[in-house]
C-alpha cells in the first residue's frame, strides 16, 4: 500500500513528460488527481495504525543482496504523520496558482516526482534507500527553483543545490561508518535500532555523530548552516517554497529523530547540551533576523530557522532525558514531531499567501503594502490565522507543540528554556508587525483594485488552516499516533 503512494506520483511524472498534446488546465487537473493517491493512502494507513509498537505497514523486498540493501518502507507514529501532511501539502500546492511560463508539463511532473521522493524519505526503513530519497529530492527542487523562479533564482538555487549536497556527503560518510559497525552488516532500520552498533562512546561513534549533525543539519537547516535558505524561498515560485519550508526542511529534523535518536541514543545523550545550544541560538537568531526583515518572504524563511530550533531542542531533550526523565522526555519529543508537521501547514500557508501577493503586486516588500483589509477581507483573514498559529497562539497547532516542547526543556534544560522563550516573544513581535504594515492602516492609491483570494487559492488553503486549528482545539488524535513511537524512543 506505501509504494502506491511512492510510485504512483513517480510514473506519472515520467508520463507527463511525454504527454505533449495535454493542455495546460488538464495538465493540472491530471496531476492534482495524482497527488490525491497518496493522500488516500496515507488516510487508509492512519486507519490502520494501532501503535502497538515498531514499524507497521512494513513492505521490504531485496535489493542490493550483496551489500545487505533493500527496498523497505513501512511506518510508526513519527513518520505517519509526516508523510500524511506531505501528502497534504503537495496537492494544496499543485493546486495552488502560480506562474507556469508554457512549461506545465514540466512543471507538474517536476512536483509529482518531488512528491514521489519526499515521501520516500519518510516511509523508507532502509538507510541506502532513506539517502537515495534524501539526495533525490534536491533535483526536483533545484529545477523547480531555477526554472520556475524569479529575480536571481539561478543563483538560488545552485547555491540551495551545493550546500545541501555537501550536507548529504557528510551525512553519506556517517552511513557508512554506521554500517561498518553493524554486525551483520545492514542498512536495514530496525536491525540497526536492535543493533546500536555504535554504543559505548569512543571517537569513531562522535565522528559519525558529527557526520549525521552537519549533513542533517544543512537540510534542517540550524545556525550556521543555514545561508542558503532565503534566497532559496525569495527567488522560488510560492508552491515550491511551500514545498521546500513544509516538505524538505522536515527531512533534516526527521533524521534527528529516525538516525540519531533511535540508532545512537547514547552518543546522542553525550551531545545533548551543545546540540540543545545551537537550537536556542537558532531559535533566537532566526526570530532576531526575521524581525529586520523588510521583505515578506524572507521574513518567514527566517521564522523557519526559528521554528526549526524548537524542534531540535525537543529532540536534544528527548536525548538528554532518555532513561532518566522519561517523562519530560516524551513530552519534548511529542512536541518536535508535532512542531514538525504545524509548521509545514503553517508556513507552507504563509508562502502560497505571499505568492498571491506577488501575483497581484509583484512584490514582497512590506513597506510597498499596506491597508490590503479593506480591499482583500478572505487574504487578511488567512494571514492572520496563520501568522497567529506561528506565533503561537492558543488555540492553534503551533502552541500545542511549543508547549509541549517548552514543558519538556523546562524539566531538563530550565536556562535554555528560558532563552528559547525570548524567541518566542520576537516571533510575536515580528509577525504582528508584518500583519499591521501590510494590511491595516490606509490603503495605498496604487492598489485600490486589490483583487481578494480566487475559489483556487480558496479552497487550497481552506484545508490547510482548518486543520491548523483542528490540531489547535483538539490534538489527541494526532499525539495519540505520535506517542505510540515517542514513549518507545525515550524508554531505557
Amino acid at each position: 500500500m506505501l509504494s502506491v503512494a511512492i510510485f504512483v506520483p513517480l510514473v506519472a511524472a515520467a508520463a507527463l513528460l511525454g504527454a505533449r498534446r495535454l493542455s495546460e488546465r488538464s495538465t493540472r487537473r491530471l496531476a492534482l488527481a495524482v497527488s490525491a493517491v497518496p493522500m488516500v493512502v496515507m488516510v487508509v494507513a492512519w486507519t490502520r495504525f494501532d501503535g502497538a509498537g515498531g514499524f507497521e505497514l512494513v513492505e521490504s523486498v531485496p535489493w542490493i543482496p550483496s551489500l545487505g540493501v533493500g527496498y523497505k518502507v513501512g511506518v510508526d507514529g513519527v513518520s505517519l504523520p509526516l508523510a500524511a501532511m506531505t501528502a497534504l501539502l503537495f496537492s494544496v500546492s499543485i493546486a495552488y496558482p502560480v506562474d507556469l511560463r508554457g512549461r506545465a508539463r514540466q512543471y507538474f511532473s517536476a512536483m509529482l516526482f518531488l512528491e514521489a521522493i519526499s515521501l520516500g524519505v519518510f516511509l523508507a526503513l532502509d538507510l541506502f534507500l532513506f539517502y537515495v530519497f534524501f539526495d533525490l529530492s534536491l533535483v526536483g527542487m533545484y529545477f523547480l527553483i531555477a526554472v520556475w523562479g524569479h529575480g536571481d533564482s539561478q543563483r538560488s538555487a545552485l547555491k540551495f543545490f551545493l550546500y545541501t549536497l555537501a550536507g548529504s556527503l557528510a551525512m553519506l560518510l556517517a552511513i557508512l561508518g554506521l554500517y561498518l559497525a553493524s554486525a551483520p552488516r545492514t542498512f536495514d532500520m530496525a536491525e540497526l535500532i536492535r543493533q546500536q552498533p555504535l554504543t559505548g562512546g569512543g571517537l569513531r561513534a562522535g565522528l559519525v555523530f558529527l557526520g549525521f549533525v552537519v549533513g542533517l543539519g544543512v537540510k534542517t537547516p540550524i545556525v550556521p548552516f543555514h545561508t542558503w535558505l532565503p534566497p532559496a524561498h525569495v527567488d522560488a515560485p510560492a508552491p515550491a517554497s511551500a514545498i521546500l519550508a513544509g516538505v524538505l526542511l522536515k527531512m533534516g529534523t526527521y533524521g534527528f529523530v529516525r538516525i540519531l535518536l533511535s540508532m545512537m541514543p547514547d552518543t546522542f545523550a553525550r551531545f545533548a547540551v551543545p546540540v540543545a545550544i545551537v537550537a536556542a541560538l537558532s531559535i533566537v537568531y532566526g526570530a532576531l533576523v526575521a524581525l529586520a526583515q523588510t521583505n515578506l518572504k524572507r521574513l518567514v524563511a527566517y521564522s523557519s530557522i526559528n521554528h526549526m530550533g524548537y524542534v531540535i531542542l525537543g529532540v536534544a531533550v528527548a536525548a538528554a532525558g532518555r532513561g532518566d526523565d522519561v517523562g519530560a522526555a516524551a513530552l519534548a519529543l511529542d512536541g518536535a514531531t508535532l512542531e514538525m508537521v504545524a509548521h509545514g501547514l503553517i508556513t507552507g500557508a504563509l508562502f502560497l499567501l505571499a505568492g498571491s501577493v506577488w501575483n497581484r503586486g509583484e512584490t514582497y516588500e512590506i513597506g510597498e503594502l499596506g491597508g490590503l483589509a479593506a480591499r482583500a477581507p478572505a487574504m487578511t483573514a488567512a494571514v492572520v490565522v496563520a501568522a497567529f498559529a506561528s506565533l503561537g497562539l492558543p488555540g492553534l497547532a503551533g502552541f500545542v507543540a511549543e508547549f509541549h516542547v517548552f514543558a519538556g526543556t523546562f524539566a531538563i534544560y530550565p536556562a535554555l528554556a528560558a532563552v528559547a522563550l525570548v524567541g518566542l516573544v520576537i516571533s510575536a513581535a515580528l509577525f504582528l508587525r508584518m500583519v499591521q504594515r501590510a494590511f491595516l492602516g490606509p490603503l495605498p492609491e496604487r492598489w485600490s483594485t486589490w483583487p481578494d483570494l480566487s475559489r483556487i487559492e480558496v479552497a487550497a488553503l481552506v484545508p490547510v488552516l482548518v486543520l491548523v486549528i483542528v490540531i489547535g482545539v483538539a490534538p489527541a488524535w494526532v499525539l495519540d499516533v505520535i506517542d505510540a513511537t515517542a514513549s518507545q524512543l525515550v524508554s531505557p
